[in-house]
């Protein structure tokens, strides 16, 4: 599944039904994309990759919400010229219910121990 934008980019998507329970875990056991997905489920909505903060390069960055877009843990559409994530929540959710809310839950309380809000 592919999704266009006005500027006609498209960024390859799972079909809902493609999404695998072990590539959801592995995207979500990197520290950076962890960060990623519990700013975009703060905000719900659609953050753009600049308004990210990471402590990694650019192409590191860019890393990361490829392997979170392709295990169909975020959409990733372009508007203009600054390409859109958001948490796939409602497929996540239908496919996997309450493991986003527990993984997040879960970061939420790690953060606190070690003091670490991001």
């Amino acid at each position: 599944m592919t999704d266009t934008a006005t500027t006609g980019r498209a960024l390859p998507h799972p079909a809902r039904e493609e999404i695998r329970l072990e590539t959801v875990l592995h995207a979500l056991s990197d520290p950076m994309r962890l960060r990623i997905v519990r700013e975009l489920a703060a905000d719900e909505g659609e953050l753009s990759c600049s308004q990210f903060d990471l402590p990694v390069t650019k192409s590191t960055t860019t890393h990361h919400f490829r392997v979170l877009r392709e295990s169909g843990v975020i959409r990733q559409v372009y508007r203009g010229t600054a390409k859109m994530n958001g948490l796939r929540r409602d497929d996540l959710d239908g496919l996997f219910p309450g493991l986003l809310d527990s993984l997040l839950a879960a970061a939420d309380r790690q953060a606190a121990r070690s003091g670490d809000s991001g």
